[in-house]
């Protein structure tokens, strides 16, 4: 057995406009950097390698120790485990915090004790970090992390996921603006019931996405990259959405919409040059109202967690 793995757990896009709790993928970057190492004593200790943002300590209320805890009680192991995090992906965000310290965590672990499951298996147990930090066990951002590239959610019941094709020029960008938006909150705001009219339109979506990423047909990914259901009421929380909406497609992006529950924005592009151009765009509107934020552009992440030296 291996002392210590050092992973990569990749930052990720949820719901993907029109697919809430259902569709997502993986990014190359940013990524939070998960260390998973053998003690000689039973238990989970997490260990915060993060300057600039506090972490429970408490591996019961810790995403990465949760999921940790369920592995080990999976495979019925009692070995000791140590996790070092050292977050690169801000916590609360909307692109996948939680979900890959839980990712990376439970990746890691496997590689540490040779690899007892498949990927596949480590996805349900990951989501019980994501409860404990969303307060649903959704796995629209834990599998893309664990998978890698575009996936499906198709049934929670049992759990049913379905990796989708992508597109090779597809771009993305990432605006994250600084304010505090809980994943809680932002689901809490949610309604509860829906008119027929807006799920025929939000199902016509959904399908469109998925055809659009088998033919690689870049206007269809972007025609359905609508969301008339949950981005009409989340986007009230985040300052600037709509003008920022705006820029994104006057600079070419295929599309624009919120990325997880906020506040970050995502956009696609068919290059990377536009996919600059539509961060640049996008940032003038939080220049503006004086909201300091992060851009990242990145390529659709097909590989998802690695194995760092």
């Amino acid at each position: 057995m291996k002392k210590a793995v050092r992973v990569f757990a990749p930052a990720t896009v949820a719901n993907v406009g029109s697919g809430f709790d259902i569709l997502g993928f993986a990014l190359e970057g940013p990524g939070d950097v998960i260390v998973v190492s053998a003690t000689g004593t039973p238990g989970i200790t997490i260990v915060n390698a993060t300057p600039y943002s506090a972490i429970p300590l408490d591996p019961k209320q810790n995403t990465a120790g949760i999921a940790v805890e369920a592995y080990l009680e999976k495979i019925g192991s009692e070995q000791g485990i140590e996790i070092r995090i050292e977050k690169k992906i801000r916590p609360g965000s909307g692109i996948g915090s939680s979900s890959a310290s839980a990712a990376g965590a439970v990746f890691g672990v496997n590689e540490l004790l040779g690899r007892p499951l498949e990927a596949e298996a480590l996805v349900e147990l990951a989501m019980q970090g994501e409860k404990a930090a969303s307060g649903a066990a959704h796995a629209d951002n834990v599998a893309p992390c664990l998978l890698g590239g575009f996936v499906l959610v198709r049934r929670y019941d049992p759990l049913d996921i379905i990796r989708l094709p992508c597109p090779k020029n597809l771009y993305c960008t990432i605006l994250h603006p600084q304010i505090e938006l809980r994943t809680e909150d932002a689901r809490r705001i949610l309604k509860r019931e829906i008119t027929l009219k807006d799920a025929t339109r939000q199902w016509g979506n959904i399908a469109g996405l998925v055809a659009g990423l088998f033919m690689e047909d870049y206007g269809l990914i972007g025609r359905s990259l609508e969301d008339v259901i949950i981005e009409p009421v989340r986007s009230l929380l985040i300052p600037g959405y709509h003008e920022a909406k705006r820029n994104a497609m006057d600079a070419g992006a295929l599309g624009c919409s919120i990325s997880g529950s906020g506040p970050s924005l995502f956009a696609l592009s068919q290059d990377e040059a536009t996919a600059r151009q539509v961060g640049e765009n996008m940032a003038k509107v939080f220049k503006k109202l004086e909201i300091d934020h992060e851009i990242y552009v990145s390529k659709i992440n097909e590989a998802g967690p690695s194995i760092l030296n």
